[in-house]
């Protein structure tokens, strides 16, 4: 089989052929038909995430060995089963969920593989669907996706799911509530779209591109502001009476974490989930002084990916803009992605 890999931290993928793999056990062996390029990939890719002030976290010295094969959002048909495994059909297709622990601790025995210890999740611990197979190690994190197109489905098991997420944990809010979403990306358009179906609160998104800010209006979004505006933080605590009940920072950077506390009403929380780097400037004094709270989320777990593909099979979730481009062109997909300049989400197929 064919996969695209990461050979050395920054340098373009490389395409190398290896014998396609045999599952064993309860594993299933799944033909790539499409992949999701996220941006986390970029960090992958890197080899590292910027912690601030000269401090990194390199992969390397969490045990990450090259050549390596990204793509944590796959999707495709089953071609082989092996033997322990059922509870999906050969010939049918469906999504990877990833997002898979050790199986065997006591966090994963309780359901909280996002907390496992010893990951095992497909495209950044082992390899993943930037190939033309990949090895899902249960029928379980197999989902259904009947009457959605491949290329937008396959973009829901991190995207979608990592929005979807983080829009839960904004709390029981009402229709007089607003939840600012910080940074329309793929993620973040997505949280958007998703909006609807999971809150009542008005959504309002802060990006510095216009064009994007405009494709979240098209969107649902009911209104949307230039963080980067000197007067930005004045102009959402006027349009929200007094600060937003929950931010979501889907860029992670020191000038979105802090524009998102700074647009907190009194007992506001703000979800983080950008990846982007550096260190928070936060003021201490602003969490018991407002009594705000600030909480992590990273993708969500097999039961809200269920939930998720509910809502989008029943029609409750417009879809989002994806481009697909063929599994040797995803250098150019990592280096748009990098500057910028992707809107929605890019798919590449084997």
């Amino acid at each position: 089989m064919r996969a695209m890999q990461i050979i050395e931290f920054g340098k373009p993928l490389e395409l190398r052929e290896y014998p396609t793999p045999e599952p064993k056990g309860k594993e299933v062996l799944v033909r790539v038909t499409a992949c999701g390029v996220c941006h986390s990939d970029l960090h992958l890719w890197s080899g590292e995430f910027d912690l601030g002030e000269g401090e990194v976290l390199r992969l390397k010295d969490r045990g990450m060995k090259l050549p390596f094969t990204m793509g944590h959002e796959p999707l495709g048909t089953v071609e082989v089963l092996g033997p322990d495994a059922d509870g999906v059909e050969v010939g049918k297709s469906y999504i990877v969920y990833p997002w898979i622990g050790c199986g065997e601790c006591g966090v994963c025995q309780r359901g909280d593989e996002l907390l496992c210890l010893n990951p095992q999740v497909i495209g950044t611990r082992v390899d993943g669907g930037y190939a033309d197979y990949v090895i899902v190690p249960d029928a379980k994190y197999l989902i259904d996706y009947t009457g959605v197109s491949e290329n937008l489905a396959c973009t829901y098991a991190c995207s979608g799911l990592t929005a979807y997420s983080a829009l839960r944990k904004v709390g029981e809010l009402t229709e007089d509530d607003y939840v600012m979403t910080i940074g329309a990306g793929g993620v973040g358009l997505s949280a958007v779209h998703f909006a609807n179906a999971v809150t009542p609160a008005k959504i309002i998104t802060a990006d510095i591109d216009g064009t994007k800010r405009a494709s979240a209006r098209q969107v649902g979004a009911y209104e949307t502001v230039d963080n980067s505006e000197a007067d930005a933080v004045q102009k959402v605590l006027e349009m929200t009476g007094g600060g937003a009940a929950a931010t979501i920072d889907f860029v992670g950077r020191p000038e979105t974490s802090r524009f998102g506390i700074d647009c907190l009403r009194k007992g506001g929380r703000q979800v983080q989930v950008g990846l982007y780097g550096e260190k928070a400037g936060i003021p201490l004094p602003f969490f018991p002084l407002k009594m705000i709270s600030m909480i992590g989320s990273y993708v969500g777990s097999l039961e809200e990916m269920h939930e998720l593909m509910e809502l989008v099979k029943q029609g409750k979730v417009p879809p989002i803009p994806v481009e697909a481009r063929p599994l040797e062109a995803v250098n150019s997909a990592l280096d748009d992605l990098t500057a910028g300049h992707i809107l929605g989400r890019v798919v590449v197929k084997p």
